[in-house]
């Protein structure tokens, strides 16, 4: 059974600093892209930022670039979002999930930036 579990999220300042955290089971962690997404209210489901299997290499949507760091341990099946700069744009859920995304969610954590 695929269990997708964040956590991390809160309330912060603009400018501020949150670090996103996910743990997964019931996939083959180890071979399988991961990324976070994220949804704001009213808006479509969009990437964040992903990571291949082997760490090599990283991707970032274009708002967030410099400011957000994805990884991952595979060895205790968890991705890290660290998010810095934080803008009242990043406001959403954020959600982890493999790159394509499966069909199972986790419940996401909600980020909210205040100006």
């Amino acid at each position: 059974q695929v269990q997708l579990v964040e956590s991390g999220g809160g309330l912060v300042q603009a400018g501020g600093s949150l670090r996103l955290n996910c743990a997964a089971s019931g996939i083959t962690f180890n071979i399988l892209p991961m990324a976070w997404f994220r949804q704001a209210p009213g808006k479509e489901r969009e990437l964040v930022a992903q990571i291949n299997y082997n760490y090599r290499n990283t991707y970032y949507a274009d708002s967030v670039r410099g400011r957000f760091t994805i990884s991952r341990d595979n060895a205790k099946r968890t991705v890290v979002l660290q998010m810095d700069s934080l803008k009242p744009e990043d406001t959403a859920v954020y959600f982890c999930n493999s790159d394509p995304p499966m069909t199972s969610w986790g419940q996401g954590t909600q980020v909210t930036v205040s100006s």
